[in-house]
């Protein structure tokens, strides 16, 4: 789970990236970074920390030119070094600079052939450079001086033969252009928009998410399909083309469960709507399973989970209240790297109205539940609070696999749903009650925004992966790089 931007523009286009990358905070907490070009020139800052810390005044000013793509980055297996930070540059041919948003399922293999048939060179084992070396490769072998849209789209075709996994990539391309590109399925989602210049032309931007476009005044053109290419010229040009025969749209469901903010919309669907359809669906399973339940009242567990929690109450026909006051200093504890520090921002990041739980019987609502921990402290924090009964609903099934496609959450051996019934799990978190989604009604939330999508990436869920390239030894070396102990060494290692 990354964010990323690019932009063409009549002016200078930093501080645009700047604002741009501030809201795709949420996207990313770990790294953020911008890369700009002029005059056969290329700027970039980039560092680990936020994005207010990473790019001062000072560096927006000498970010200078009229193109650039922006980056934020959310910790993943091994990626505690600053040189992993992106945007990430390879100087032949052109010059050219990536912002990536996946995860590659055969770099290993990429890297290899890299080395030893393409004749380049890698200094980290970032699957994002690995990415931007195949494109580098695919479009020096087109042997033109001056790429055209023509040579850039065979380069994504290209490289599309070659990669697997999920990619949404913004490639700059010194002199030349700016180049948007999705994989074959479209897993994670990238969008494009454009605006009227305060000179002449237009100015275009490509993210990661609908809000950012609208927000700086962009209009949203349309997300660009799985498998297709957009590129904007320098000259402010832009073509779009399908780099791949018959693509299979497959965007991540838990885009709109957790990683979008709510304003935004993917794939011509809203993520408020679906998680409005999330709380639904979940009340109506409530009322299934439990027809005379007690609740007294629902409370969200801020934020993501604040609009599902709102229609479940709706439906039901209960009070709702928000009975957690959240510290917005404190970042998304979903991906911090460490349980010690998870566990320490919980604490921090949310403190219970007394008022709202005492004596009542408690639903509270998360839009998932990953390890447990979490949870299980927050219900702690109720009982306190002098709840009479506490109960649980995820807006999401029971996460019981790895994500291999770019959302770094856990080993599988520390997702609370792993080996474990619902009835397990219900004891570990200390719920009276715990009432999961049902997968169905998950995709039909969605599905309900956009018919034309047929299906959604939901291995997390179910264990079915759509690259159709995962076995036990890559699920084992992923086991391997996610533990929290795993990491910690890396740490201790760099310190």
């Amino acid at each position: 789970m990354c964010g990323v931007v690019g932009i063409v523009s009549q002016s200078e286009v930093s501080p645009i990236i700047y604002d741009a990358l501030t809201i795709l905070q949420h996207r990313g907490q770990d790294a953020a970074g911008i890369a700009t070009s002029t005059n056969n020139r290329f700027f970039i800052r980039k560092q680990l920390g936020l994005v207010r810390d990473v790019i001062r005044n000072q560096h927006v000013i000498n970010l200078r030119g009229q193109m650039g793509i922006g980056h934020v980055r959310y910790p993943t297996a091994g990626s505690e070094d600053r040189e992993l930070a992106q945007p990430m540059y390879v100087n032949s041919p052109f010059g050219i600079s990536i912002s990536h948003n996946g995860n590659l399922t055969n770099h290993k293999e990429l890297k290899q052939t890299l080395k030893e048939k393409d004749l380049r060179h890698l200094n980290t084992d970032s699957d994002s450079e690995v990415l931007l070396n195949i494109f580098a490769h695919e479009l020096q072998k087109q042997g033109s001086i001056k790429p055209t849209s023509k040579e850039i789209f065979a380069a994504v075709k290209g490289l599309h033969k070659r990669v697997r996994g999920a990619y949404s990539v913004v490639i700059m391309i010194n002199g030349i252009g700016i180049v948007g590109f999705r994989d074959p399925f479209g897993i994670r989602p990238l969008i494009l928009g454009s605006k009227e210049s305060d000179l002449i032309g237009k100015d275009y931007m490509v993210a990661s998410e609908s809000t950012v476009l609208e927000s700086l005044g962009f209009d949203v053109i349309d997300d660009i399909e799985a498998g297709s290419a957009v590129f904007i010229n320098s000259e402010g040009e832009m073509e779009i083309e399908s780099c791949i025969k018959n693509p299979i749209p497959t965007p991540c469901i838990f885009e709109y469960v957790y990683l979008a903010r709510p304003d935004a919309t993917i794939d011509n669907i809203s993520v408020h709507k679906s998680r409005l359809r999330m709380g639904e669906y979940l009340a109506k399973k409530i009322i299934k399973e439990n027809p005379d339940h007690d609740i007294d009242v629902v409370i969200p567990i801020p934020d993501s989970s604040t609009t599902s929690a709102l229609q479940l109450a709706s439906t039901l026909g209960i009070k709702y209240r928000e009975g957690f006051v959240k510290n917005r200093y404190i970042g998304r504890t979903f991906i911090m790297p460490f349980q010690e520090k998870r566990e320490k921002s919980v604490r921090q990041k949310l403190n219970a109205i007394d008022l709202e739980f005492k004596d009542k019987v408690v639903l509270l609502v998360d839009d998932s539940i990953v390890r447990g921990t979490t949870s299980r402290q927050i219900i702690e924090m109720a009982r306190s609070s002098g709840a009479k009964k506490v109960y649980f609903a995820s807006a999401a099934p029971p996460i019981r696999f790895q994500n291999v496609y770019g959302i770094d959450m856990a080993a599988t051996t520390e997702l609370v749903a792993h080996n474990r019934t619902e009835e397990e799990i219900e004891s570990f978190i200390d719920a009276d009650w715990l009432i999961y989604q049902n997968l169905e009604d998950l995709i039909q939330a969605a599905q309900q925004g956009n018919k034309d999508i047929k299906q959604f990436e939901c291995s997390i869920f179910n264990g079915k992966y759509v690259t159709d390239d995962i076995d036990e030894n890559y699920l084992k070396n992923l086991e391997d790089l996610r533990s929290d102990k795993s990491k910690s060494l890396r740490q201790s290692n760099l310190n």
